[in-house]
């Protein structure tokens, strides 16, 4: 099945960048040709990013760097969170600009970033006809470039030292990554996707992100609890920019949750048939019921907290309903539950 957002964005303006201290900064690649919805971090310093973001995204990072007085090739580590393509897609290609620089990776997400065949297909399959647009091309990655660190594992890299922990949930590949230095924890999308359109509205409000096909509520949890006793000072979200609301976050995640599970499963329980079996599942109807529940659900709280009907965090919101919706079923079904 194919999602696209509810509304098809303009061109994006200039890069936006933002200064978060610590000797840190968020560049913005629109993602999705959507401003604020994914950002890459730096640390310019210690020439590393945090993130790589998208293909389409690319030049705008590159721009972004030096505008921040950091030469491509002076960088020396990217980190990525996991390899889904909007976070580490453009890994491969920026190689070509930091000859120097290494990639660290969960173990799970290695192979994958070397031979990127499967990524590739799974998320064309998601994406359909906007896959080229959005994430072509993926690169491989040379096996010799890669660090993979283990679980509770410390590493340094130029003045910083980070903490890696396996973090799965959102995605089997998926690491939580604290600054010990400062103590922030770049989350990646374990613990959802924060507004930024509506932070700045004054309206704190997360999603979880559920998207297929590796989805496993249970774990996100379990996940988002072992953070959690961590106490982090600031969390930095992929999906977009940094909080130091924390006990808000964690709350919302697991507030949040389960009512989004309810939801898609009273979906399937007033559905008129469900398909059986791949391929068929999940089918076209069934998933755009599924979506729009949840948005309903969505735009029901953000109603009570004064967002307007046509604010444009709906724009996002739409998009991220149907991914939502697609990895909820896709986990009910491999589960049965």
């Amino acid at each position: 099945m194919t999602v696209h957002p509810d509304q098809t964005p303009g061109p994006a303006p200039a890069e936006d960048i933002v200064r978060l201290g610590d000797g840190l900064a968020l560049i913005d690649v629109y993602d999705l040709e959507l401003p604020r919805r994914t950002g890459v971090y730096v640390f310019p310093e210690d020439r590393i990013i945090l993130e790589t973001g998208p293909a389409m995204g690319a030049e705008r990072l590159l721009s972004g760097l030096r505008a921040l007085g950091v030469e491509p090739a002076s960088i020396e580590t990217i980190i990525v969170t996991h390899i889904h393509l909007d976070h580490a897609g453009a890994v491969g290609l920026l190689l070509r600009e930091m000859p120097h620089a290494r990639v660290v990776v969960h173990p799970r997400g290695a192979r994958h970033l070397v031979d990127p065949t499967r990524l590739i297909a799974g998320a064309r399959a998601v994406y359909g006809e906007r896959y080229d647009r959005w994430f072509d091309p993926v690169l491989p990655v040379p096996e010799d470039r890669l660090i993979v660190p283990e679980d509770g594992e410390r590493r340094t890299f130029g003045r910083r030292t980070f903490l890696f922990l396996d973090t799965p949930g959102h995605a089997r590949h998926h690491l939580g990554i604290v600054d010990l230095d400062a103590g922030g924890l770049f989350a990646g999308d374990t613990l959802g996707v924060l507004y930024a359109d509506l932070l700045a509205d004054g309206v704190f409000f997360v999603v979880p992100s559920t998207s297929p096909n590796q989805f496993d509520p249970e774990a996100t949890l379990e996940s988002a609890r072992r953070l959690e006793a961590l106490r982090p000072k600031t969390i930095y979200y992929g999906h977009f920019g940094a909080t130091d609301r924390v006990e808000e976050a964690f709350y919302a995640l697991k507030e949040r949750l389960p009512g989004m599970l309810k939801t898609v499963r009273a979906t399937l329980e007033t559905a008129p048939s469900v398909p059986a079996a791949p391929p068929a599942w999940p089918d076209r109807a069934l998933a755009e019921r599924a979506r729009d529940a949840l948005l309903d659900a969505f735009r029901q709280e953000l109603e009570r907290l004064g967002v307007p009907a046509d604010h444009p965090a709906y724009a996002m919101l739409g998009f991220d309903a149907a991914i939502d919706a697609l990895g909820i079923l896709d986990h009910l079904d491999r589960t049965g539950r």
